[in-house]
């Protein structure tokens, strides 16, 4: 597995902060919410991944590059 630059996931950060909401477009894993879930972002790990705490109770990440998700709130300043 390839981890992406430092850059390019301090860019994945500005994109989806913390406490920003956003909605489910894809995932290819049998344990993904339904598409067009919302959750709020936790905060983006080192490789990248969009942690989310979705509506339904799911925790998975948001794996960029592989699935899609767009902001729909976002934080409050």
């Amino acid at each position: 597995m390839m981890f992406p630059r430092r850059e390019v996931v301090e860019r994945i950060k500005k994109q989806y902060p913390a406490g920003c909401r956003v909605q489910l477009d894809q995932m290819d894993d049998v344990q993904a919410p339904p598409i067009g879930t919302c959750g709020t972002v936790l905060g983006v790990d080192g490789t990248g991944g969009v942690m989310v705490k979705w509506d339904n109770g799911s925790g998975l990440n948001v794996v960029c590059g592989e699935d899609r998700c767009h902001v729909i709130q976002e934080v409050e300043a």
